[in-house]
Protein backbone atom coordinates (compact mmCIF):
# COMPACT_ATOMS: atom_id res chain seq x y z
CA UNK A 1 0.00 0.00 0.00
CA UNK A 2 3.08 2.52 0.95
CA UNK A 3 4.87 1.88 -2.44
CA UNK A 4 1.15 2.29 -3.97
CA UNK A 5 1.17 5.56 -2.60
CA UNK A 6 4.61 6.67 -3.17
CA UNK A 7 3.89 5.52 -6.88
CA UNK A 8 1.16 8.19 -7.36
CA UNK A 9 3.10 10.59 -5.60
CA UNK A 10 4.94 10.34 -8.10
CA UNK A 11 2.81 10.19 -11.11
CA UNK A 12 1.25 13.69 -9.83
CA UNK A 13 4.42 15.35 -9.15
CA UNK A 14 5.36 14.37 -12.61
CA UNK A 15 1.62 15.39 -14.17
CA UNK A 16 2.07 18.88 -12.56
CA UNK A 17 5.80 19.04 -13.57
CA UNK A 18 4.58 18.62 -16.64
CA UNK A 19 1.64 20.80 -16.72
CA UNK A 20 4.21 23.84 -15.32
CA UNK A 21 6.81 23.01 -18.20
CA UNK A 22 3.73 23.87 -21.10
CA UNK A 23 2.30 26.76 -19.68
CA UNK A 24 5.98 28.12 -19.25
CA UNK A 25 6.66 27.45 -22.95
CA UNK A 26 2.94 28.88 -23.78
CA UNK A 27 3.81 32.40 -21.93
CA UNK A 28 7.42 32.28 -23.62
CA UNK A 29 6.14 31.48 -26.86
CA UNK A 30 3.21 33.79 -27.08
CA UNK A 31 5.58 36.49 -25.22
CA UNK A 32 3.37 37.19 -22.10
CA UNK A 33 4.73 38.76 -19.29
CA UNK A 34 4.52 36.47 -16.73
CA UNK A 35 5.93 34.94 -12.91
CA UNK A 36 4.76 31.70 -11.87
CA UNK A 37 5.01 31.59 -7.85
CA UNK A 38 5.48 28.48 -6.19
CA UNK A 39 4.47 27.01 -2.66
CA UNK A 40 5.59 29.70 -0.19
CA UNK A 41 5.17 32.34 -2.91
CA UNK A 42 8.58 31.74 -4.53
CA UNK A 43 9.32 32.30 -8.03
CA UNK A 44 9.62 29.18 -9.79
CA UNK A 45 9.54 30.94 -13.22
CA UNK A 46 9.40 34.49 -15.15
CA UNK A 47 8.92 35.04 -19.02
CA UNK A 48 11.51 36.92 -20.57
CA UNK A 49 8.80 39.38 -21.27
CA UNK A 50 8.64 40.00 -17.55
CA UNK A 51 12.37 40.85 -17.10
CA UNK A 52 11.97 43.36 -20.04
CA UNK A 53 9.22 45.31 -18.22
CA UNK A 54 10.96 45.75 -14.88
CA UNK A 55 8.91 43.07 -12.88
CA UNK A 56 12.35 41.05 -12.13
CA UNK A 57 15.65 42.39 -11.70
CA UNK A 58 18.44 40.36 -11.10
CA UNK A 59 16.46 37.46 -10.32
CA UNK A 60 14.41 38.97 -7.78
CA UNK A 61 10.76 40.63 -7.60
CA UNK A 62 11.21 44.29 -7.90
CA UNK A 63 7.82 45.50 -6.19
CA UNK A 64 6.28 44.28 -2.83
CA UNK A 65 2.84 45.51 -3.80
CA UNK A 66 3.31 42.43 -6.32
CA UNK A 67 3.56 39.73 -3.65
CA UNK A 68 0.95 41.04 -1.67
CA UNK A 69 -1.41 40.31 -4.40
CA UNK A 70 -0.29 37.06 -4.60
CA UNK A 71 -0.59 36.58 -0.95
CA UNK A 72 -4.43 37.87 -1.11
CA UNK A 73 -4.73 35.25 -4.30
CA UNK A 74 -3.52 32.28 -2.20
CA UNK A 75 -5.42 33.53 0.71
CA UNK A 76 -9.19 34.09 -0.91
CA UNK A 77 -8.79 31.34 -3.66
CA UNK A 78 -9.95 34.44 -5.95
CA UNK A 79 -8.14 36.28 -8.80
CA UNK A 80 -6.93 39.41 -7.83
CA UNK A 81 -6.00 42.12 -10.08
CA UNK A 82 -4.53 46.04 -9.44
CA UNK A 83 -1.52 48.08 -10.73
CA UNK A 84 1.94 48.39 -9.34
CA UNK A 85 4.40 50.58 -10.02
CA UNK A 86 8.26 49.06 -10.99
CA UNK A 87 11.79 51.34 -11.00
CA UNK A 88 12.73 52.22 -14.82
CA UNK A 89 16.37 51.64 -13.04
CA UNK A 90 18.23 50.87 -10.26
CA UNK A 91 18.72 54.92 -10.05
CA UNK A 92 16.42 57.59 -10.70
CA UNK A 93 13.02 58.40 -9.53
CA UNK A 94 11.13 56.78 -12.93
CA UNK A 95 8.71 54.56 -13.10
CA UNK A 96 6.80 52.27 -15.11
CA UNK A 97 2.86 51.34 -14.34
CA UNK A 98 1.53 47.64 -14.75
CA UNK A 99 -1.85 46.25 -14.81
CA UNK A 100 -1.53 43.11 -12.67
CA UNK A 101 -3.52 39.99 -12.58
CA UNK A 102 -3.24 36.85 -10.25
CA UNK A 103 -4.57 33.79 -10.69
CA UNK A 104 -4.44 29.98 -9.28
CA UNK A 105 -3.06 27.43 -11.34
CA UNK A 106 -4.32 23.91 -10.79
CA UNK A 107 -1.48 22.97 -9.83
CA UNK A 108 -1.51 22.60 -6.36
CA UNK A 109 -0.02 25.80 -4.02
CA UNK A 110 0.88 27.45 -7.51
CA UNK A 111 -0.10 30.96 -8.69
CA UNK A 112 0.57 32.86 -11.68
CA UNK A 113 0.79 36.85 -12.49
CA UNK A 114 0.75 38.43 -15.89
CA UNK A 115 1.62 41.69 -16.73
CA UNK A 116 0.39 44.67 -18.99
CA UNK A 117 2.16 48.17 -19.45
CA UNK A 118 0.10 51.07 -19.05
CA UNK A 119 2.33 53.58 -19.65
CA UNK A 120 2.82 53.53 -22.82
CA UNK A 121 -0.40 53.47 -23.94
CA UNK A 122 -0.92 56.87 -21.44
CA UNK A 123 1.76 58.01 -22.72
CA UNK A 124 0.78 57.51 -26.39
CA UNK A 125 -2.53 59.06 -25.60
CA UNK A 126 -1.49 61.85 -23.68
CA UNK A 127 1.32 62.60 -26.62
CA UNK A 128 -2.02 62.52 -28.69
CA UNK A 129 -4.84 64.99 -26.48
CA UNK A 130 -1.74 67.17 -26.33
CA UNK A 131 -1.35 67.07 -30.38
CA UNK A 132 -5.30 67.74 -30.74
CA UNK A 133 -5.32 70.49 -28.58
CA UNK A 134 -2.37 72.31 -29.50
CA UNK A 135 -3.22 72.54 -33.23
CA UNK A 136 -6.80 73.35 -32.72
CA UNK A 137 -5.50 76.56 -30.50
CA UNK A 138 -3.23 77.24 -33.36
CA UNK A 139 -6.18 77.06 -35.62
CA UNK A 140 -8.05 79.84 -33.95
CA UNK A 141 -5.57 82.33 -34.76
CA UNK A 142 -6.13 82.37 -38.93
CA UNK A 143 -9.91 81.38 -38.50
CA UNK A 144 -9.97 84.87 -36.60
CA UNK A 145 -8.18 86.35 -39.29
CA UNK A 146 -9.93 85.10 -41.95
CA UNK A 147 -13.36 86.21 -40.37
CA UNK A 148 -12.30 89.48 -39.78
CA UNK A 149 -11.01 89.88 -43.59
CA UNK A 150 -14.56 88.07 -44.95
CA UNK A 151 -16.17 91.10 -42.88
CA UNK A 152 -14.18 93.71 -43.91
CA UNK A 153 -14.73 92.76 -47.67
CA UNK A 154 -19.02 92.75 -46.70
CA UNK A 155 -18.30 96.14 -45.17
CA UNK A 156 -15.90 97.66 -48.13
CA UNK A 157 -18.12 96.15 -51.32
CA UNK A 158 -21.49 97.19 -52.81
CA UNK A 159 -21.12 94.61 -55.09
CA UNK A 160 -24.08 91.83 -54.38
CA UNK A 161 -21.95 88.70 -56.08
CA UNK A 162 -18.63 89.35 -53.54
CA UNK A 163 -21.17 89.83 -50.78
CA UNK A 164 -22.70 86.57 -51.12
CA UNK A 165 -19.34 85.33 -51.72
CA UNK A 166 -18.17 87.17 -48.49
CA UNK A 167 -21.40 85.79 -46.65
CA UNK A 168 -20.40 82.13 -47.29
CA UNK A 169 -16.77 82.28 -46.53
CA UNK A 170 -18.27 84.04 -43.26
CA UNK A 171 -20.68 80.80 -42.55
CA UNK A 172 -17.71 78.40 -43.38
CA UNK A 173 -15.68 80.48 -40.70
CA UNK A 174 -17.89 79.70 -38.25
CA UNK A 175 -18.51 76.48 -38.79
CA UNK A 176 -14.82 75.55 -38.71
CA UNK A 177 -14.12 77.95 -35.61
CA UNK A 178 -17.29 75.80 -34.13
CA UNK A 179 -15.40 72.38 -34.64
CA UNK A 180 -11.98 73.40 -33.18
CA UNK A 181 -13.77 74.75 -29.80
CA UNK A 182 -15.90 71.13 -29.71
CA UNK A 183 -12.29 69.71 -30.49
CA UNK A 184 -10.86 71.88 -27.39
CA UNK A 185 -13.76 70.93 -25.20
CA UNK A 186 -13.85 67.26 -26.09
CA UNK A 187 -9.64 67.06 -25.76
CA UNK A 188 -10.72 68.93 -21.78
CA UNK A 189 -13.36 66.69 -20.83
CA UNK A 190 -11.22 63.49 -21.15
CA UNK A 191 -8.17 65.10 -19.13
CA UNK A 192 -10.50 66.49 -16.50
CA UNK A 193 -12.19 64.59 -13.88
CA UNK A 194 -14.87 66.68 -12.41
CA UNK A 195 -15.25 64.40 -9.65
CA UNK A 196 -12.25 65.51 -8.09
CA UNK A 197 -12.77 69.54 -7.28
CA UNK A 198 -16.90 69.04 -7.50
CA UNK A 199 -19.19 71.03 -6.46
CA UNK A 200 -22.83 70.90 -5.81
CA UNK A 201 -24.56 72.27 -8.96
CA UNK A 202 -28.52 73.17 -9.01
CA UNK A 203 -29.92 71.12 -11.79
CA UNK A 204 -32.59 73.34 -12.89
CA UNK A 205 -30.46 76.75 -12.61
CA UNK A 206 -27.48 74.30 -14.76
CA UNK A 207 -31.11 73.72 -17.45
CA UNK A 208 -32.47 76.82 -17.30
CA UNK A 209 -29.31 78.30 -18.40
CA UNK A 210 -28.66 75.73 -21.26
CA UNK A 211 -32.43 76.58 -22.64
CA UNK A 212 -31.69 80.19 -22.32
CA UNK A 213 -28.40 79.62 -24.80
CA UNK A 214 -30.84 78.02 -26.97
CA UNK A 215 -33.35 80.77 -27.07
CA UNK A 216 -32.48 82.76 -30.29
CA UNK A 217 -31.49 80.01 -32.27
CA UNK A 218 -35.45 78.42 -31.46
CA UNK A 219 -37.00 81.50 -31.92
CA UNK A 220 -35.12 81.58 -35.54
CA UNK A 221 -36.90 78.25 -36.57
CA UNK A 222 -40.37 78.99 -34.70
CA UNK A 223 -39.45 75.93 -32.56
CA UNK A 224 -40.95 76.55 -29.22
CA UNK A 225 -38.37 75.20 -26.23
CA UNK A 226 -41.19 73.50 -23.56
CA UNK A 227 -39.75 73.43 -20.03
CA UNK A 228 -41.08 70.76 -17.37
CA UNK A 229 -41.57 71.14 -14.08
CA UNK A 230 -38.71 71.74 -11.60
CA UNK A 231 -37.12 69.03 -9.32
CA UNK A 232 -35.07 71.19 -7.01
CA UNK A 233 -32.36 68.73 -6.45
CA UNK A 234 -28.30 69.26 -7.00
CA UNK A 235 -25.79 66.99 -8.81
CA UNK A 236 -21.94 66.87 -8.07
CA UNK A 237 -19.92 68.06 -10.57
CA UNK A 238 -18.86 70.87 -12.95
CA UNK A 239 -21.29 73.26 -13.72
CA UNK A 240 -19.94 74.78 -17.31
CA UNK A 241 -19.69 71.07 -18.38
CA UNK A 242 -23.20 69.76 -17.33
CA UNK A 243 -24.75 72.85 -19.27
CA UNK A 244 -22.75 72.29 -21.87
CA UNK A 245 -24.31 68.66 -22.31
CA UNK A 246 -27.78 69.95 -21.59
CA UNK A 247 -26.81 72.80 -24.64
CA UNK A 248 -25.61 70.62 -26.71
CA UNK A 249 -28.42 67.92 -26.60
CA UNK A 250 -31.41 71.02 -26.94
CA UNK A 251 -29.28 72.29 -30.12
CA UNK A 252 -28.98 69.13 -31.38
CA UNK A 253 -33.36 68.55 -30.94
CA UNK A 254 -33.67 72.22 -32.36
CA UNK A 255 -31.23 71.41 -35.59
CA UNK A 256 -32.71 68.00 -36.47
CA UNK A 257 -36.75 69.21 -36.19
CA UNK A 258 -38.97 71.04 -38.81
CA UNK A 259 -39.78 74.72 -38.31
CA UNK A 260 -42.73 75.70 -36.33
CA UNK A 261 -42.78 72.40 -33.71
CA UNK A 262 -42.11 72.07 -30.29
CA UNK A 263 -38.77 70.65 -28.37
CA UNK A 264 -39.64 69.46 -24.44
CA UNK A 265 -37.05 69.68 -21.65
CA UNK A 266 -38.37 67.20 -18.71
CA UNK A 267 -36.52 66.97 -15.59
CA UNK A 268 -37.66 63.92 -12.88
CA UNK A 269 -36.69 62.00 -10.04
CA UNK A 270 -36.24 58.67 -9.77
CA UNK A 271 -34.99 57.39 -6.14
CA UNK A 272 -31.53 59.01 -6.00
CA UNK A 273 -31.58 59.22 -9.82
CA UNK A 274 -32.51 62.70 -11.52
CA UNK A 275 -33.20 62.28 -15.25
CA UNK A 276 -33.47 64.73 -17.75
CA UNK A 277 -34.86 64.37 -21.33
CA UNK A 278 -34.84 66.27 -24.34
CA UNK A 279 -37.93 65.34 -26.58
CA UNK A 280 -38.25 66.49 -29.81
CA UNK A 281 -40.50 66.15 -33.20
CA UNK A 282 -38.00 65.74 -35.43
CA UNK A 283 -37.08 62.82 -38.28
CA UNK A 284 -36.11 60.23 -36.12
CA UNK A 285 -33.13 58.30 -35.74
CA UNK A 286 -32.92 55.08 -37.51
CA UNK A 287 -32.50 51.52 -35.15
CA UNK A 288 -28.58 51.09 -37.16
CA UNK A 289 -27.67 54.69 -36.75
CA UNK A 290 -28.69 54.96 -32.96
CA UNK A 291 -25.27 52.27 -32.19
CA UNK A 292 -23.06 55.10 -33.50
CA UNK A 293 -24.83 58.19 -32.93
CA UNK A 294 -22.33 58.99 -29.89
CA UNK A 295 -19.38 58.30 -31.87
CA UNK A 296 -17.00 61.20 -33.09
CA UNK A 297 -17.48 62.90 -35.88
CA UNK A 298 -20.54 60.46 -36.93
CA UNK A 299 -23.68 62.28 -38.21
CA UNK A 300 -26.72 60.89 -39.28
CA UNK A 301 -27.36 63.04 -42.26
CA UNK A 302 -24.40 64.56 -43.10
CA UNK A 303 -25.91 67.07 -45.76
CA UNK A 304 -28.47 68.47 -42.78
CA UNK A 305 -25.44 68.70 -40.56
CA UNK A 306 -23.77 71.07 -43.31
CA UNK A 307 -26.64 73.01 -43.47
CA UNK A 308 -27.03 73.67 -39.66
CA UNK A 309 -23.15 73.71 -38.74
CA UNK A 310 -23.01 70.35 -37.00
CA UNK A 311 -19.63 69.08 -36.75
CA UNK A 312 -20.23 65.70 -35.40
CA UNK A 313 -18.95 66.16 -31.82
CA UNK A 314 -21.73 67.77 -29.82
CA UNK A 315 -23.12 64.20 -28.89
CA UNK A 316 -19.92 62.46 -28.03
CA UNK A 317 -19.09 65.55 -25.88
CA UNK A 318 -22.62 64.89 -24.06
CA UNK A 319 -21.25 61.15 -23.28
CA UNK A 320 -18.11 62.42 -21.91
CA UNK A 321 -19.67 64.93 -19.95
CA UNK A 322 -21.92 62.34 -18.71
CA UNK A 323 -19.77 59.08 -17.93
CA UNK A 324 -17.58 61.98 -16.35
CA UNK A 325 -20.24 62.36 -14.25
CA UNK A 326 -21.50 58.45 -12.69
CA UNK A 327 -24.05 58.75 -15.38
CA UNK A 328 -25.36 57.59 -18.39
CA UNK A 329 -26.99 58.23 -21.34
CA UNK A 330 -29.91 57.05 -23.86
CA UNK A 331 -31.45 57.55 -26.92
CA UNK A 332 -35.46 56.84 -27.79
CA UNK A 333 -36.37 57.45 -31.29
CA UNK A 334 -39.01 56.45 -34.02
CA UNK A 335 -38.32 57.78 -37.89
CA UNK A 336 -40.57 60.03 -38.60
CA UNK A 337 -42.11 60.49 -34.72
CA UNK A 338 -38.77 62.12 -32.68
CA UNK A 339 -36.34 61.24 -30.57
CA UNK A 340 -35.78 61.28 -26.68
CA UNK A 341 -32.40 61.62 -25.01
CA UNK A 342 -32.50 60.98 -21.42
CA UNK A 343 -29.60 61.55 -19.17
CA UNK A 344 -29.39 59.89 -16.07
CA UNK A 345 -27.52 61.54 -12.84
CA UNK A 346 -26.87 60.71 -9.20
CA UNK A 347 -28.21 63.29 -6.79
CA UNK A 348 -25.62 64.65 -4.28
CA UNK A 349 -26.22 63.64 -0.94
CA UNK A 350 -27.64 66.71 1.63
CA UNK A 351 -25.23 68.71 4.04
CA UNK A 352 -26.37 69.77 6.74
CA UNK A 353 -25.46 73.18 8.22
CA UNK A 354 -22.58 71.29 10.21
CA UNK A 355 -21.33 70.48 6.90
CA UNK A 356 -22.12 66.35 7.63
CA UNK A 357 -23.68 64.41 5.33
Amino acid sequence: MVKSLLRKKVVAESSVGTATQEVQEMLSTLGIAAVIFGPVNRVEYFSPSAVVLGVIRNGKLASDSLLALVRKAGRTGLPQEGQIEVPLGPIGEGTRKLSVQVALLPTQGTTIATFTDESEAERIDAVRRDFVANISHELKTPISALRTLSEAVTVASEDPQVNKFSAMMQSQVERLSALVQEIIDLSRLQDADPLLDALQVDLDEAVNEAIDQCQVLAQTREIEIVRGPAVEVSVVGDRTHLIMAFHNLIENAINYSPDHTRVTVNTAVDKQIVEISVIDQGVGISDSDQERIFERFYRVDPARSRITGGTGLGLSIVKHVVGNHGGEISVWSSSGVGSTFTIRLPIADEINDEGEQ
